[in-house]
Formats: structure tokens, sequence, C-alpha cells
């Protein structure tokens, strides 16, 4: 099982035009041997690109990609990871939805598929990313 982050998708969505070519051959690679996940977050955040659900899910369907519910101990662990970010000095209040991402992933011992390494790799260590310049972890 890997986890998709929204970026990856948002970028093959959009087409971006830097990062789309390396999303979708992550997609790909990943697909090929393992079942690909997003959780209700990560649902949520690429739902706003479309006007209809029955949409969203038929890019989901055409991807493989199986929506995954959270666990009460991925919750818990999401809000403690939360909470370490502000008593650090965090800020931005949009960063929520990575830390529900990486403790998903986390308590189902899943890789991400992200762009975003950085606050994954912070807040949880143990977490295997697939991402941009990441080695092996």
């Amino acid at each position: 099982m890997i986890f998709v982050d929204s970026c990856v998708l948002i970028d093959v969505i959009e087409d971006d035009p830097h990062w789309a070519d390396w999303s979708q051959r992550q997609l790909e690679s990943a697909a090929a041997t393992q079942q690909l996940v997003i959780n209700p977050v990560i649902y949520a955040e690429i739902s706003v690109r479309f006007d209809r659900m029955e949409d969203v899910n038929r890019l989901l369907d055409a991807a493989q990609i199986t929506l995954t519910d959270m666990t009460r101990e991925a919750l818990f662990l999401a809000g403690k990871a939360y909470q370490r970010y502000r008593q650090r000095g965090g800020t931005r209040t949009g960063t929520l939805p990575d830390f529900f991402i990486g403790a998903h992933a986390s308590v189902l011992g899943a890789p991400v598929i992200t762009r975003d390494a950085s606050r994954y790799a912070g807040y949880f260590p143990a977490l295997r990313l697939i991402a941009p310049g990441a080695g092996p972890r």
C-alpha cells in the first residue's frame, strides 16, 4: 500500500509543467506493484478542482486509487504532531491536512508519494517518503 499525497494528484490533474511528468511516473511505477490509497483529507483537497463528485471518482477509479478511512489512532497521532508543530513555533494554520496524511500513513506503515517531504520527515521520521531527491529511508 502506498499513500498518494494531494500535491502529486494535483500535478497530474492540472498538468503542471514542472511536476506532472514526475508525478505521473511515480503513480505508474507504484501502481505496478502496490495498491495506491488516499484518505478523506486528500479526497477533499483534490475535489476542489472538480465540479462534480463523479468526476473525482472517475479519476480515482482510472488511476486505481482507493479511498481508505482514517483510524482513531491516526487521528490522535495527527493531533499530537500538529501540537508539536505549534509548540515549535509553527504558525501556519493550513498545515493540519499534512499531519492527517502523515499520521495515517505512519499508522498503516505505508510510504507516501509526495513533493512536500520536509514536513513529513520532520514530524514522522520513520515514514518512508517517495519524493524528488529523497534517498532511501
